[in-house]
């Protein structure tokens, strides 16, 4: 890169930050020749003006942009109706990442959360519970791309001779044949899944080990006079306690699952019937330059977090009617 080049980008720079500025002051001097009736009014339209015009620009605008874009063929030159929606519904690929999309949602949140609270009530008050809760946080610090080539090499395959791959080591050292795993449906998605429930696990593990500091001892203690089992003490007692740490992990990561692409990109690029949503989504637009589909797929996974957002902004008005 040539210095004049340098030189111009900085310059630019200087212009936006000065133009940024004087966008401030000129909201600012609005705000204080406002008569004192009607100043805060004015200084609260003001400050507030900056962030609803990012909002609709760089939210509102593009999800309308998207959703009118799913109607569309391509190349954004014909308008199809519904019939990206009919693909996405009827061709076997895309109704295969429909179906694999489906699998994550459900079963890495629940084995996320299930095993985050099982090992926070294993290692709960017991010696060196930081050092255990360190070690399985310690995933949660590496990229999901970083985290996908580690598993990679585990399921790595090797057609003949010594397996690179841990996993087709201890398969040969039975005396069986190496397995391709990424190759291998529906496996190749469990094996997958299993990336990101490493990942997450250690997440559930510290919010959920918090939510069970904070459950009272004086009900544990008045559960166990009255003759109830280790087991009644936790299904009836703390569980209940911690549903709402217990909902707030589920929710995440539910959230973190739709959205993923890493995982599926790093690992199998979407190929032997791994496709995801979001991965299919960035497929269709990009590779095959089909926006139309890229659009549909984008919309589709929107719809699926408008369930989710709404049964949490009702959670939360609840906690917050039952806290007043």
């Amino acid at each position: 890169m040539q210095l004049s080049d340098l030189t111009e980008r900085f310059g630019l720079l200087a212009v936006g930050l000065v133009v940024f500025a004087a966008v401030l002051l000129a909201l600012y001097g609005l705000a204080e020749l406002a008569s004192r009736r009607n100043r805060s009014r004015v200084v609260a339209a003001v400050f507030l003006a900056p962030a609803v015009i990012f909002l609709l620009v760089g939210l509102v605008y593009p999800a309308v942009r998207t959703v009118a874009m799913s109607f569309y063929n391509g190349d954004g030159t014909e308008f199809i109706g519904l019939d990206n929606y009919a693909w996405a519904v009827s061709d076997p690929d895309a109704l295969q990442t429909l179906i694999n999309t489906a699998l994550w949602i459900v079963i890495v949140p629940l084995l996320s959360t299930a095993l985050g609270l099982l090992y926070a009530v294993l290692i709960d008050g017991r010696r060196g519970e930081r050092t255990y809760k360190a070690l399985v946080f310690l995933p949660m610090g590496i990229s999901f791309v970083g985290a996908s080539i580690i598993w990679k090499f585990i399921y790595q395959y090797e057609a003949s001779g010594d397996q690179t791959g841990l996993l087709n080591q201890i398969v040969v050292w039975f005396g069986n044949d190496p397995i391709n795993w990424l190759n291998e449906a529906p496996w190749n998605n469990l094996l997958l899944m299993v990336v990101l429930v490493w990942i997450e696990v250690g997440f559930a593990t510290v919010v959920l080990s918090a939510a069970l500091k904070g459950v009272p001892t004086e009900i544990v203690e008045a559960a166990r006079i009255d003759g109830a089992s280790p087991a009644e003490i936790f299904w009836n007692v703390t569980v209940p306690s911690i549903r709402s740490a217990i909902v707030v992990v589920a929710v995440t990561v539910f959230i973190a699952t739709l959205k993923l692409f890493d995982i599926v990109r790093a690992m199998t690029g979407g190929h032997h019937g791994t496709d995801v949503l979001a991965h299919n989504m960035w497929d269709q637009a990009f590779r095959l330059g089909n926006d139309g589909r890229g659009a549909t797929m984008a919309v589709l996974l929107f719809l699926l977090v408008i369930p989710v957002v709404i049964y949490q902004v009702r959670n939360m008005r609840r906690q917050e009617l039952e806290a007043r």
